[in-house]
């Protein structure tokens, strides 16, 4: 493969920005590990093209002797970080026993696409939600005063629902799959000390891999509104640990991406990168719930 082209680029609704090695959408910013780049950036450089297993292996993988799962895990994690659907693809479909093919629209970032719909449609959406939005405040006001009236406490704000699904493997060696369950499993005991949050088991967490699920699909599956993901990554070079831990937390009903964090550290920090991640999605969850 050919050194990138560093201007960035449109893929479907996301920007590629391949110099700065990340994606967005909105105000929603996603790193790419150096191999995941690479698997974009190949799929994008012959996108409406069937793209094989062994040409990925020969491109994305050049210098690296491993296995076409390393291709399967790795179009796997990439979908999950576009946010699409195998079943309904709008970004990378599958082409049986061929390969993939990048279906997205890819070209040149100009500016942002004009907004769907004529404008008076938009003023119509703008007059229903202003109407909306002022019943709901008579609403609530009516509801406090009355409570005042009655001495009613508000009712108590319920645990936020989280499931946290498997850690993929996105080293260099794709060999590393005991340290990303532990690290799953980590993940989960620390959640589920924090009560003020309500976590599946493990067990839900492992049970779900190798579905190729979306995450608001994985979200219904596990009957949470909130889904923590995440990879580990070799280190970039120069980088003073071993691994690069990413990790994100996803509404579950919408797929949007509330809070995400990387983390260099070393195999034996894996522990404390748990109890960070734990930490960073409560705090996260708090800022996104306050005032609700």
């Amino acid at each position: 493969m050919s050194a990138p082209d560093p201007h960035p680029l449109r893929i479907g609704d996301w920007r590629l920005d391949p110099a700065a090695g990340q994606i967005s959408r909105g105000g929603e910013v996603v790193r790419l590990g150096a191999r995941t780049l690479r698997l974009l950036l190949d799929l994008a450089e012959h996108a409406g093209q069937v793209v094989s297993i062994d040409d990925l292996l020969d491109r994305v993988w050049a210098g690296v002797i491993v296995t076409p799962d390393s291709v399967y895990q790795a179009v796997a994690a990439l979908r999950r970080l576009l946010g699409d659907d195998p079943k309904r693809p709008r970004y990378i479909a599958n082409v049986p026993r061929l390969g993939y093919r990048m279906v997205a629209k890819v070209g040149p970032w100009t500016d942002e696409p004009p907004a769907a719909g004529p404008a008076r449609a938009a003023r119509r959406v703008l007059v229903a939600g202003s109407i909306l939005s002022a019943a709901a405040v008579g609403g609530l006001l009516i509801y406090g005063q009355m409570a005042r009236a009655r001495h009613v406490p508000p009712p108590p704000k319920p645990a936020a629902s989280i499931g946290v699904l498997t850690f993929l493997d996105m080293t260099d060696t794709m060999d590393n799959q005991p340290l990303t369950e532990d690290l799953t499993e980590a993940v989960v005991d620390r959640l589920s000390q924090n009560p003020a949050l309500r976590t599946p088991g493990p067990r839900s967490s492992f049970s779900l891999r190798g579905k190729h699920l979306s995450l608001t699909e994985a979200a219904r599956r596990l009957g949470v509104a909130y889904v923590v993901d995440g990879s580990v990554h070799s280190a970039p070079l120069g980088a003073p640990h071993g691994y690069r831990v990413t990790a994100r937390l996803v509404r579950g009903d919408t797929g949007f991406v509330v809070w995400s964090q990387s983390y260099d550290r070393s195999k034996a920090d894996m522990p404390e990168v748990a109890g960070a991640i734990a930490g960073d999605v409560g705090q996260a969850l708090a800022v996104a719930n306050r005032g609700k």
